[in-house]
């Protein structure tokens, strides 16, 4: 059994990806029919798949995708974590078509200007309203950030985090602090987990190895323990630098000194309890 715990998909007819450069490859629809051949070869049964913008409508079309789809078993959307009626809003969601798949919420806090976004106060009672359903939080972060991370979690330690990419570390410029270090604070508070994604395109897209990404999964692999991290192919951004073939490789090779039992919790154990699979 394994989960990818990590993935999106598009539909540019139905609403535009703003982040998509026009000429990125990435500009085209991606669908769940496009990844299950990728995922089924790959050895992939199971997958979680995560909201791309933040856009309302997005998180009921989710949900509607993972209750016709056997591959997608969790969804992890948006929400507004600031507006006033937020709990009210949650609870909307998990009684639409498909809700019951709904096991997270995430928000691009990378794009946000404050560096402690996450710690206001209107997040933080939204980020209580996650908890209070019964969800956890993805966090999409750049490294700068990953100290309001650990301060979140640890005044809601109520609350899982989900940490994803590894909070992007600068695989490319070869330079782990002080991302490795604001890594290892979040990593000492019990509610955090993360997931062993993204890296390939934090790498050099045209000529990366494996042994580019090696130092940041072994990191992670020391700070989180194997227990806590969970296999993501981050799917199709990851098309950009590999194929989904490639990238599921990769994780098993970075992988490959662990025991049979802790790779099934990297690969499947630690997914199906975070996100309730």
């Amino acid at each position: 059994m394994t989960v990818d715990a990590h993935h999106h998909v598009w539909d540019l007819s139905v609403r535009d990806q703003d982040w998509i450069g026009a000429d990125s490859p990435l500009r085209r629809d991606f669908t769940v029919a496009d990844l299950a051949p990728e995922a089924r070869a790959a050895g992939v049964d199971r997958t979680v798949l995560v909201q791309t913008v933040t856009v309302a409508e997005e998180t009921p079309e989710f949900l509607a995708l993972a209750a016709a789809h056997d591959l997608v078993a969790a969804v992890v959307g948006w929400t507004d974590l600031t507006r006033p009626d937020v709990a009210a809003e949650l609870a909307r969601l998990r009684a639409l078509p498909g809700g019951r798949y709904l096991r997270g919420i995430r928000h691009q806090v990378q794009g946000e200007p404050e560096p402690e976004w996450l710690l206001r106060p209107d997040v933080r009672r939204g980020l209580a309203a996650v908890a209070e359903a019964g969800l956890v939080y993805d966090l999409v972060v750049l490294p700068h950030q990953l100290p309001a991370c650990a301060g979140a979690a640890a005044s809601l330690p109520g609350l899982t985090f989900v940490l994803d990419h590894l909070g992007k570390p600068p695989v490319a410029a070869r330079t782990p602090q002080p991302w490795a270090s604001g890594l290892r604070a979040l990593a000492a508070l019990p509610n955090t987990v993360c997931k062993l994604s993204g890296l390939v395109t934090e790498a050099d897209p045209a000529s990366w190895t494996v042994d580019d990404l090696r130092p940041y999964a072994d990191t992670v692999l020391d700070a989180f323990g194997p227990g806590r991290l969970m296999f993501g192919s981050d799917w199709p951004v990851c098309t950009l630098a590999a194929s989904y073939g490639e990238v599921t490789a990769a994780a098993r090779e970075l992988t490959s000194g662990l025991s049979a039992a802790e790779r099934a919790e990297v690969f499947d154990g630690t997914a199906t309890r975070v996100y309730g699979l």
